[in-house]
C-alpha cells in the first residue's frame, strides 16, 4: 500500500506476527533449540519454558469484570503457552484490538474515547472474541475497576509496559486516513488522549508520542535514522545506536538495555533495532524477534518504523491471520481507493 501511516500500521502487525511463537522468551538459547533460525510465521509450540501463566492470577469479582472466559483453565498452570491457540501468521490479543480499534474509528469517521472504550468493554466481555490465553495486566486491572463500578472513563491504570505502544499505528493510521490535512500535533494529541484513557503512566505517553512524531516525520520525507534523532534522544543518542550496532543483538538487548516489557528501556531497545536495521524492514523484524523477551511488543515500535519508510512486501501480508486484522487492512486499502 502506497501510504506511510497505512505501511506503518501493517508493519506492527506483521512484526507482531512473526514474533508470537517466541514471545516473551528470556532463555534466548531455548528458544533456539525450540524454534531454531525462524525466517518466516510459525505456529506456536504448546509448551513455554520460561512462561509466568503459573503464577498469573485474575479473578473477576462479578460478570462485569469477565474477560479470560474459557482461557482461565489454564492460567495458574506451568509452561503454558501464553499464545498456544493463536495459528501462524496470529496477531497477539493487543494488536487484535489495535485492528478493532482502526475499524472502530474508520466506521464512524471519528474518534471517542468513550465510545472506544465500550466497544473495548463488549469485545473482551464476549466470549470467544479472541482465542489468546494471556491477557495483560492493565486490562486486568481496567476490568477490576470496570467491576467495581468505577465509570468508565476512568478506569484505566499506571502502567508503564510497551504493549500500550501496540494501538499506536493503528489510530494514528486511521486517522490520518480521515483527516490527511491534520496537523501533526493533533494526530499525536488524539493518540495520547486515548492511551491516557487505559495506561495512565508518563513513560507510556512519552513513548506514544515520540513514536507518532517519528511515524509523521518519515510520513513527510525524513529518513528513519534522522527521525528518530529528532524525536527519540531522550531514549538513546546517535552516538549509542552507532556504537551498539557494531555488537551483537542479543548483547544490546539483554545486557545493555532489558529485553523486558518496561519502559523506558523497552522502547530504547526498539529504537536501537528500528536504527541499525533502517534498510530493511525484514531483518528487522527478524532480528527483533530473535532478542527475545517482549518482542511482539517492540514490533509495535520495530516493525511501524521500518515499514513507514520501506513498506511491506505483500506475502508478510497475505500471511496475516487474524480476522478482524484482515478486516482492518481492507478499509485502509478500500478508504486510498477513495482518494
Amino acid at each position: 500500500m502506497h501510504n506511510v501511516t497505512v505501511n506503518a500500521y501493517c508493519g506492527s502487525l506483521v512484526a507482531d506476527a512473526f514474533s508470537m511463537p517466541v514471545h516473551w522468551y528470556y532463555d534466548c538459547d531455548q528458544m533456539d533449540r525450540d524454534y531454531g533460525e525462524l525466517v518466516d510465521y510459525t505456529q506456536p509450540l504448546a509448551f513455554h519454558p520460561d512462561s509466568i501463566l503459573w503464577r498469573s492470577k485474575y479473578r473477576a469479582r462479578n460478570k462485569r469484570g469477565e474477560i479470560l472466559h474459557d482461557q482461565a483453565r489454564y492460567w495458574g498452570q506451568g509452561g503454558v503457552h501464553y499464545h498456544q491457540f493463536l495459528p501462524k501468521g496470529g496477531n497477539t490479543l493487543n494488536f487484535q484490538l489495535s485492528a478493532e480499534l482502526l475499524c472502530s474509528v474508520l466506521a464512524q469517521g471519528q474518534y471517542s474515547t468513550e465510545a472506544w472504550l465500550q466497544h473495548y468493554v463488549s469485545c473482551l466481555r464476549q466470549p470467544g472474541w479472541h482465542k489468546d490465553t494471556y491477557i495483560e495486566e492493565w486490562h486486568r486491572g481496567f476490568f477490576d475497576n470496570y467491576a467495581r463500578g468505577v465509570p468508565i472513563i476512568n478506569c484505566g491504570v499506571k502502567d508503564l509496559h510497551i504493549g500500550g505502544l501496540s494501538s499506536v499505528p493503528a489510530l494514528l493510521c486511521a486517522m490520518a486516513l480521515l483527516k490527511p490535512d491534520e496537523s501533526e500535533a493533533s494526530l499525536t494529541a488524539t493518540v495520547v488522549q486515548h492511551l491516557s484513557a487505559t495506561y495512565r503512566h508518563q513513560h507510556v505517553l512519552s513513548a506514544a508520542e515520540s513514536l507518532c512524531r517519528i511515524l509523521l516525520a518519515i510520513r513527510d520525507g525524513a529518513r528513519i535514522r534522522d527521525a528518530i534523532q529528532q524525536h527519540a534522544q531522550q531514549w538513546g543518542t546517535v552516538e549509542q545506536f552507532e556504537m551498539w550496532s557494531a555488537w551483537e543483538d542479543r548483547t544490546v538487548v539483554g545486557k545493555v538495555v532489558s529485553r523486558a516489557c518496561y519502559l523506558p528501556e523497552s522502547y530504547s531497545a526498539s529504537l536501537y533495532l528500528a536504527y541499525k536495521y533502517a534498510d530493511d524492514f525484514s531483518a528487522g523484524i527478524l532480528a527483533n524477534a530473535h532478542c527475545g523477551g517482549d518482542n511482539c511488543h517492540r514490533g509495535a515500535v520495530v516493525g511501524s518504523i521500518l515499514a513507514a519508510e520501506h513498506g511491506v512486501k505483500s506475502p508478510w501480508i497475505k500471511g496475516l491471520q487474524n480476522r478482524t486484522v484482515r478486516q482492518s487492512l481492507e478499509l485502509c486499502e478500500a478508504r486510498l481507493l477513495l482518494k
